[in-house]
């Protein structure tokens, strides 16, 4: 069974970056039996659903960060106290990806190939990119950007 967490934080500023975590205040290991990356499912303030990872960032303990996205959900930023509850996420995480977008690939074999070997995240990106495009053009110039992007060795967007 799958254990879960849940513990009160507060969101802490990455640098001068707009990026944010909050500390995972746990012993991974002893939790996870893992000292690396840990793939979780979280909840924030039980409304905010989340799939991401405990990191080690140069830091004493695993931290968890926060989207952008996610804060603005919340409504909440810098300072403010958190409510999490995760879980270790151990389903595969697939990347859905459009009928259009698979045309592109099988006319770009290699791209498919150098996409399918990246990170969960960094495939999401450029699909959600895509798929963000209000206009059928931008839709296009993306999806070309994309393959080029991928054949230039560019991770992410």
């Amino acid at each position: 069974m799958k254990q879960k967490i849940e513990f009160t934080g507060i969101i802490k500023q990455n640098g001068s970056m707009n990026a944010a975590f909050v500390e995972f205040p746990f012993s991974a290991e002893e939790l996870f039996g893992k000292k690396g990356q840990i793939k979780i499912k979280a909840t924030f303030d039980n409304k905010v659903e989340y799939r991401g990872s405990l990191a080690k960032m140069k830091s004493d303990c695993h931290i968890l960060g926060l989207t952008q996205e996610v804060r603005k959900q919340l409504g909440k930023t810098f300072g403010d106290e958190i409510v999490v509850s995760l879980i270790e996420d151990q389903e595969e995480r697939i990347v859905e990806i459009a009928d259009d977008i698979t045309v592109v690939f099988k006319e770009n074999p290699v791209a498919k190939s150098l996409f399918d070997k990246m990170s969960y995240t960094h495939r999401k990106e450029y699909i959600r990119w895509i798929e963000e495009a209000k206009k059928p053009e931008t839709r296009e110039n993306r999806k070309i950007k994309m393959i080029e992007m991928i054949l230039n060795g560019k991770k992410g967007i």
